[in-house]
């Protein structure tokens, strides 16, 4: 099986090709150019390399959250429209259990965190058995001090990545508890991953992929708090 996945959940973008789950080709950019500009170029460049069109792919794969509201976006627009196109089916995968593959030289138990912002992060726990990332927990979006104490009762050095793993690592280190930190080139989520991820999930049509958020936007939640203010005021 052919697969092409993409991934813009985040800072990185990322396109792969995997066959059977033999990487093919992969391209990666962390750049300050918005998604919306590199991610269909770079797809349409990586198949054009290998010699390869849309046709030619059987599956295409999508990390569909948790991550940034406007990437994740992207790249579940893009791949509905591929689907759409190709009349191929598609999978959505969690961007953190694509992360997890990036653990299995180091063993044990993975823990991929992204930024969330107020002293969050998007995070969810795997163990590395049989040679792929086992879940021990479902995504959500934790507070690093209940991340913490979760990882208190592990007795075991957690190898941390993704664009949280840097604060997540300072916060464990002030209380003292044991960690990895990812080299530079396993921190970031990219296709491969999400390709590995979306392997023996049952596909779907384009018209059902859906993104996966988790909580609320910014906006939302702005937008709530002053409903709740007013309501407050008024009363």
């Amino acid at each position: 099986m052919l697969i092409l996945a993409l991934e813009s959940s985040a800072k990185a973008a990322s396109v792969a090709l995997v066959r059977d789950g033999r990487l093919l080709g992969q391209s990666t950019q962390i750049s300050a150019l918005t998604h919306s500009r590199t991610l269909l170029p770079m797809a349409e460049d990586l198949l054009k390399n290998c010699e390869l069109t849309t046709g030619d792919v059987d599956l295409f794969a999508v990390a569909h959250g948790p991550g940034s509201f406007t990437g994740i976006r992207i790249g579940v627009s893009t791949v509905k429209g591929l689907a759409w196109a190709t009349d191929k089916p598609c999978v959505g995968v969690s961007t953190l259990e694509a992360l997890a593959w990036h653990g299995l030289a180091a063993g044990g138990i993975v823990c991929p965190v992204m930024d969330a912002r107020r002293s969050q992060v998007y995070n969810a726990l795997f163990e590395i058995r049989g040679g792929k990332p086992v879940r021990l927990c479902e995504d959500r979006a934790i507070a690093l001090d209940q991340l913490a104490d979760e990882l208190a009762g592990k007795n075991t050095p957690v190898f941390l990545l993704g664009d949280g793993a840097a604060l997540t690592a300072g916060f464990l280190q002030k209380r003292g508890l044991p960690f990895r930190l990812a080299p530079d080139d396993l921190l970031w989520q990219d296709g491969w991953g999400v390709a590995m991820a979306a392997q023996g999930k049952p596909p779907i049509s384009g018209e059902e992929l859906l993104p996966v958020y988790l909580r609320l936007s910014q906006a939302e939640r702005e937008r709530q708090e002053r409903l709740a203010h007013e309501e407050k005021e008024a009363n």
